[in-house]
């Protein structure tokens, strides 16, 4: 973890091309510690695999990264993250990560992320930007945990700042912020309006044709989860939205990897696979 008195400055600036998925390649990797991108093996996902790791174990108050993924016109790549972020209690200053996302005409980017674990006292600003053409189509989502559920712990103060936005063609079409902060942190979390008591939160972003369908679908299964989840899904301005809320992060990982397989092959004809290690 980044050490004491010594914040962080990480950048990951990744950027594929082709003219399928199947046949997109990487053109241009730039990272800075402690940001690395690995490339595993992945023959049964359709399309290649980018696993974005940290090589320091979880980040702190100070700490900055930012995180580029482009996919050209016509190209497809599953970014993934290999592990859960940690978040580590701060004396003040905030954890900032800053995530843009661009998907040229008739690409398809898949966002595939692993747990954000936020310690009690973190201070979280992350910022999720997509830039989306004509055609092109994604998966994106979440999933916060608050507090280690390992030690029973509970966030009693601390920010959780989390937003998204996105634009197609250059002009904004939808947006979402999650924001708590200090004495408020815990009322939104014990709501009933907000969190009501849960312990970990997800979300599923989709955009994409057909999506009516696809809504249909989604809640077809959303009605077959376990009785441990709150769940729901609707669409807003051509954005197919899926939430999630539970007392257990685990609780929420076998629905939402089930919805991920299937959109993925509703919308490019792609496997229903994730990455082995997503499973781990």
């Amino acid at each position: 973890m980044s050490k004491k008195g010594m914040a962080v400055e990480g950048s990951l600036d990744i950027r594929f091309a082709g003219k399928s998925p199947a046949e997109t390649r990487l053109v241009h990797l730039d990272q800075r510690a402690p940001l690395r991108a690995l490339f595993p093996h992945c023959p049964d996902m359709g399309l290649p695999v980018t696993a974005i790791t940290a090589t320091c174990g979880g980040f702190t108050g100070g700490d900055h990264l930012t995180m580029s993924v482009d996919v050209a016109a016509g190209a497809g790549v599953m970014a993934v993250g290999q592990a859960a972020e940690k978040l580590y209690r701060s004396t003040g200053a905030e954890t900032r990560i800053d995530i843009n996302l661009s998907v040229g005409a008739d690409g398809w980017l898949e966002w595939l992320p692993q747990e954000t674990i936020l310690f009690d006292g973190a201070r979280l600003r992350r910022r999720t930007s997509l830039a989306m053409a004509t055609g092109s189509a994604m998966l994106g989502g979440e999933i916060l945990v608050f507090g280690r559920q390992a030690r029973g712990e509970h966030l009693t103060h601390g920010l959780v700042h989390d937003g998204w936005q996105l634009a197609r063609d250059g002009k904004p079409a939808w947006a979402d912020i999650f924001h708590a902060a200090d004495q408020d942190l815990t009322a939104m979390l014990a709501h009933p309006a907000a969190l009501a008591g849960a312990r970990a939160s997800a979300m599923l972003v989709h955009v994409g044709a057909d999506l009516g369908a696809a809504l249909a679908w989604v809640r077809e299964r959303l009605a077959l989860a376990n009785n441990a989840l709150r769940a729901a899904a609707t669409i807003v301005n051509d954005v197919l939205l899926v939430r999630w809320l539970a007392d257990d992060a685990s609780d929420i990982r076998p629905s939402f990897a089930a919805l991920w397989m299937g959109l993925r092959g509703r919308a490019r004809n792609l496997p229903a696979n994730l990455p082995t290690f997503w499973h781990a």
